[in-house]
């Protein structure tokens, strides 16, 4: 029928020619899905056995990318967020309810604590925390009522690799589940499926976007059941992903292997010129001896990454450690990692006392793309200034 041209401009009669085909991920944005017919309407989030239902559980760029990712993990299904704390806070609450205990190691990502600490036990979770090196001899901690056990390997900041094979083979004689954060990994140098997690999440803002500009989380999971569970709490939830940084992200992937294979290269050259420093008292890299759980690096991982800590002697003062890092200039300060610039990140355990005894004389470095050369002689400035201020 006739139309005014108002309404073709919502309902247009022309149409581009057909038959594109581009080696980039097409991005698609939309909140409402049309169907075929109003039998047809149903509101059901698995869009992988009801078709595309609406929006907010993803558009098809969205669940390529979720398809991608599971199939690095070698999982059953995945979930895209919106950031890597929003696939934490997932888990939590898929898994957990009222009256049930949760084990999280010491060394995990702070917020993950915190959000244990101030969000689960507010609604009635019991938390407590385990030593990251503790293995198989967590099966002591477990009570009645333990349901789930976190693990991040390596920890956050501090880099103790965690024995994942014997806590999850622990859990599963308590009849619990094991969560892991697989973000330093990349999801592609531990198996965590393999080695008897049940599921993962990653930050894929870190090496999946790869430039420091989407925040973007994944959730993989190792069977239908967990599948099916987080599922129901993901659509309750609301947390849809933008399909433009998961577009980002797809992208992202192309050359996350170039990228790994890269910064590993670099900030295994960087540790290990940063060992021998007489400034250094430890350097917490998982492929070097020095890092604690580097036996359980070496027998479960494929490779390593590009985050790792330095600890300085004992001599030195904050006040001399922050100058070292202030001194930095290829190195900028700020959170998050994995991008093509090189950061550091001054810490201090103080007031910790669970934490290794490291006060203020840790910084956490994230090795970029930058030449290596030239980041070892910024370092080897900023060394300077440390020693004399």
């Amino acid at each position: 029928m006739p139309k005014h041209w108002t309404t073709k401009l919502i309902h247009p009669d022309a149409r581009p020619p057909e038959g594109f085909h581009s080696l980039a991920t097409a991005t698609y944005r939309g909140s409402t899905v049309l169907f075929p017919n109003g039998g047809a309407v149903v509101d059901t989030w698995d869009q992988y056995a009801a078709g595309y239902t609406y929006g907010l559980y993803g558009t098809p760029t969205t669940l390529e990318l979720a398809t991608r990712i599971c199939e690095l993990e070698n999982g059953f299904r995945t979930f895209i967020t919106p950031g890597g704390q929003g696939a934490i806070s997932l888990i939590n609450l898929a898994f957990l309810k009222a009256g049930d205990h949760i084990l999280i190691p010491e060394s995990i990502y702070t917020p993950n604590r915190k959000f244990a600490g101030e969000v689960l036990r507010r609604f009635g979770v019991e938390v407590s925390f385990y030593q990251p090196a503790i293995g198989a001899g967590i099966e002591a901690l477990f009570r009645e009522n333990t349901r789930l056990v976190w693990c991040e390997s390596p920890g956050s900041i501090t880099m103790e690799v965690q024995d994942v094979p014997a806590i999850a083979n622990a859990a599963q004689k308590r009849g619990a589940m094991t969560a892991l954060d697989n973000t330093w990994s990349a999801g592609v140098y531990f198996d965590a499926f393999a080695h008897g997690v049940d599921v993962t999440m990653q930050a894929l803002t870190k090496y999946c976007g790869g430039h420091s500009d989407i925040l973007l989380g994944s959730i993989t999971v190792r069977d239908e059941a967990c599948y099916q569970r987080l599922g129901a709490t993901h659509q309750l939830m609301g947390c849809a992903a933008s399909p433009d940084d998961c577009s980002l992200a797809l992208r992202g992937m192309k050359t996350l292997a170039v990228r790994l294979r890269a910064i590993e290269e670099s900030a295994l050259e960087l540790a290990r010129w940063l060992a021998v420093r007489p400034e250094v008292e430890l350097v917490l890299h998982p492929a070097l001896a020095s890092c604690p759980g580097h036996e359980f690096w070496k027998r479960d991982f494929t490779g390593s990454a590009g985050l790792f800590s330095v600890v300085f002697q004992r001599r030195f003062t904050k006040q001399q450690v922050l100058a070292f890092v202030d001194a930095l200039e290829l190195f900028k300060i700020g959170y998050s990692w994995a991008g093509v610039t090189s950061l550091a990140v001054p810490y201090d355990f103080g007031s910790s006392p669970n934490r290794p005894s490291y006060g203020a004389r840790i910084v956490r470095l994230n090795i970029g793309l930058e030449e290596v050369e030239d980041l070892r002689a910024d370092l080897a400035q900023a060394l300077t200034r440390l020693s004399v201020g």
